[in-house]
This record gives C-alpha cells, sequence and structure tokens, in this order.
C-alpha cells in the first residue's frame, strides 16, 4: 500500500498506474454515482480505492454496497485521495471549496463538475497552481455510455488531461475541448438526452397507433437508436449519407421523412439545442 507522501511523489513522478490512484468524490449524487460504476464496472480503479463524501447517508448507502468507503467528512477525501471529483451542487460549491482549500496540495487533481462554475472561479477559490479541470458528464455515464468534455486549467497539463481521458474512457466519449464548448455540450448532450427519450418514445407510440405492443414497440425504438448512433460513430460518416443510404425512390423512408420535415423537425431541435445552451450560458452568470 501506498503512504500518502509516497502517493504524491508516485504520481508526481508518473510511477503510479491508473489502477492505484486513490479517487474521491465530494458529492455523492447520481452523476457521481454514475461516474464511479463507469470505473468500477471497466476495472479501472477497485472500490476501496475510492472514497465518496455527503452530508446525510441518503446517497452513500449506494456507494457502500459497491464496495466504496464513505465518510461526511469533506476534507477527509482530500486527505485520503490524489485524484478528487467536485460533484456537489453549483451553489453549494463555493462553500466547499472554502472548506477544502487548506488540505488542497500540488499532488492533488481537482476535477469539478459543477455546471455553470468556470475554471477562473475554481482557481480564484483554490490554492495558486492547483490542478483543476473541469469535466461536463451526461447521465448515460451510468451505463458506460456517456459523452463527456473537460477543460483544463492554467495549473493542470498534458498528464493531468492525458490521466482524466484514460480514467473516463471506460464511462463512455470522453473529448478535450476549450472551455467556451462546454455551455454547448450542455444543450447537445447534457440536456439532448431527454430529448432523444422524447424522440424514442414518440417512435414507440407511432408503432403502437399501429398495433404493436408498447413493450415490444420500446425495445425496438431504443434498439433502433442505438444501432443508427453505432453506424455514425464507427463508420464515420456524415448523417445525411446515412440517412440517404436508407431512401429508395419512392420507398417508405421518403414518405416518412417528408412528414418529419413538414413538422419543422430538424429546425425545432437546433432550436432545442441553442435555448438549451443559453440557459447554460445565463445559469453561468448568475
Amino acid at each position: 500500500a501506498w503512504s500518502k507522501g509516497g502517493r504524491a511523489r508516485a504520481w508526481e513522478s508518473g510511477a503510479m498506474e491508473a489502477a492505484e490512484l486513490p479517487v474521491g468524490f465530494v458529492g455523492a449524487g447520481r452523476m457521481a454515482g454514475g461516474l464511479a460504476r463507469g470505473l468500477l464496472r471497466a476495472g479501472k480503479v477497485p472500490a476501496s480505492s475510492i472514497l465518496a463524501s455527503a452530508p446525510s447517508d441518503k446517497n452513500l448507502d449506494a456507494w457502500r454496497e459497491s464496495g466504496c468507503r464513505t465518510t461526511h467528512c469533506n476534507l477527509e477525501v482530500l486527505q485520503e485521495s490524489t485524484l478528487v471529483f467536485l460533484a456537489t451542487k453549483p451553489h453549494v460549491l463555493p462553500g466547499v471549496l472554502q472548506e477544502i482549500r487548506p488540505a488542497v496540495g500540488p499532488h492533488h487533481v481537482v476535477v469539478s463538475l459543477a455546471a455553470g462554475v468556470t475554471l477562473e472561479t475554481l482557481q480564484r477559490l483554490l490554492p495558486a497552481g492547483t490542478k483543476v479541470l473541469r469535466l461536463m458528464p451526461n447521465l448515460p455515464c451510468v451505463v458506460q455510455a456517456g459523452a463527456m468534455v473537460f477543460a483544463r486549467g492554467s495549473g493542470a497539463g498534458d498528464g493531468e488531461a492525458a490521466l482524466l481521458k484514460s480514467l473516463l474512457s471506460s464511462c463512455g466519449l470522453c473529448e478535450e475541448v476549450p472551455e467556451s464548448y462546454i455551455n454547448i455540450h450542455t444543450g447537445l448532450s447534457g440536456s439532448g438526452v431527454a430529448y432523444v427519450y422524447l424522440f424514442a418514445e414518440a417512435l414507440a407510440e407511432g408503432a403502437v397507433k399501429m398495433g404493436m405492443p408498447a413493450g415490444l414497440a420500446s425495445r425496438i425504438a431504443a434498439q433502433t437508436l442505438l444501432g443508427a448512433a453505432k453506424m455514425m460513430l464507427e463508420t464515420g460518416e456524415h448523417p445525411a449519407k446515412l440517412r440517404g443510404d436508407i431512401c429508395t425512390p419512392g420507398g417508405t423512408t421518403i414518405h416518412a421523412l417528408h412528414q418529419l420535415e413538414k413538422g419543422a423537425l430538424r429546425a425545432t431541435v437546433m432550436n432545442a439545442v441553442e435555448a438549451a445552451t443559453n440557459r447554460a450560458c445565463d445559469l453561468a452568470e448568475d
């Protein structure tokens, strides 16, 4: 086992493998739990290396059932962990940063999941030079099919970015982006999962209307979305090309697409992404 000082030196010298990295979560809600489950299911980090804190036991019971360690003390997470995910509600985060600031050292890598809290704010509220990154996940991280983007602060280098990407690739797609893309990612992917559920529900209801049982229709709708998404990722083709491949002259698909165009599906979805992005920007300024 690593001593705390040994852990810090090993991390700084690059000698520590991701699997030996002590990981902490300050805040133990759904998104934190999703990331932790992704790490555990992929075998990236053993449960004994994960420590989560929350004010009450409400969320912590599920962590204990997974074999993770838990505490009500945020400072303990900093003392025991090298990679620390800040997963509190955004309005709570400034107070939490003030509380943990004395325990943050040069060996820590601090990753904030709080929507709307900028790198500039994080760096101002943490000790100068802290290795801090900002991560925006989405809910399918819970089933290791998330889409995540992250941006790094001035204290975080290539090593920290590579570590985060390596660990979180077990939870889905993980891309480094400029911080200005994070609110767009919220509109596209964070909120976008809900747009897809609405579309899936409508697809299934169309089949129910035509006489198919609801449970079967839902399963086929879900698999249809999964298959279409997988083809986009694996072929790298533009979605318009893939769509065109399905349309035969005078066939079923082109008749259906005409109805979607009459309903202004594309413009409506673009408006939805814009509305959610703008709301994310507004929340960041509050």
